[in-house]
This record gives C-alpha cells, structure tokens and sequence, in this order.
C-alpha cells in the first residue's frame, strides 16, 4: 500500500470555502509529520516556505499564499497556518492501525483562490514523497 486519497469535499458559506480530505498513509505519524510541518518538506510538495517558527503563535509565510500565525501546534499530530490571504490550512494526524496514519486536512478560505482539484495533485505529491521516506 502507498498510501491513497479518500474523496475529498468542498462547502461553501456565504465568500467562505472549506475543503477536506482525508488521506491514509501505510507510515507511522513521525514518517509523515515533517512533510506537514518543516519548511523543506512542504517545500517538496506543497509551496516554498519563507518562514516557519515551529510552535503556537509562531510566524509562518507560505509563498504564494501569505504571511500569518501558526495557530495550533501539536508536534507529530496538528499544525495549523493562519495567513492572510490564504485562509486557515490544518493537517491533523492520527495513527490509523499498527503502522499508518490519516492525515485529516482542512482549508478554509475567502474567494476563489483554491480548489478541490489543485489540493489532490499536491496531495499526489505529498503520497510520492511520503512513499520515498
């Protein structure tokens, strides 16, 4: 198993966008966790990261998306970036059986900027990379 994408969903209320996906990986949470919450391994998959402090309140600048705040931390399970202009992005990790994990994943955004679509090629990414560790 390489790890797999269950289908993901998007809602909308009002000029605010949430999209989820949940996603399970054949890795243990500390296998996955740095691709989530260092500047490099978000950097292979997802966008180059500016600044990062790793810790609640912490800076955190995502190129192409913002400046912002960590706003929830939880080493090896949930890290959580505020950034203006590029909304609230959450990767929560649970251990899912004796050697995997599920990464739950939530954006939540104003406009148009994001989509289901360009979230599951990252995420494709993501699985690759993961699959390399």
């Amino acid at each position: 198993m390489t790890g797999s994408i269950a289908q993901g969903s998007s809602q909308t209320h009002g000029n605010t966008h949430i999209i989820h996906f949940l996603m399970r990986f054949p890795r243990p949470m500390e296998k996955v966790w740095p691709a989530l919450a260092t500047p490099e391994g978000l950097g292979d998959w997802f966008t180059a990261v500016d600044e990062l402090e790793p810790r609640l309140g912490g800076a955190v600048t995502l190129r192409g998306l913002g400046s912002g705040r960590i706003t929830a931390w939880d080493v090896d399970r949930v890290a959580e970036y505020t950034v203006e202009g590029g909304g609230r992005i959450r990767f929560h990790l649970e251990r899912d059986g004796e050697d995997g994990c599920a990464l739950r994943f939530t954006h939540e955004f104003q406009g148009e900027a994001e989509s289901e679509p360009r979230w599951r090629a990252r995420f494709e990414r993501l699985i690759d990379k993961v699959r390399g560790t």
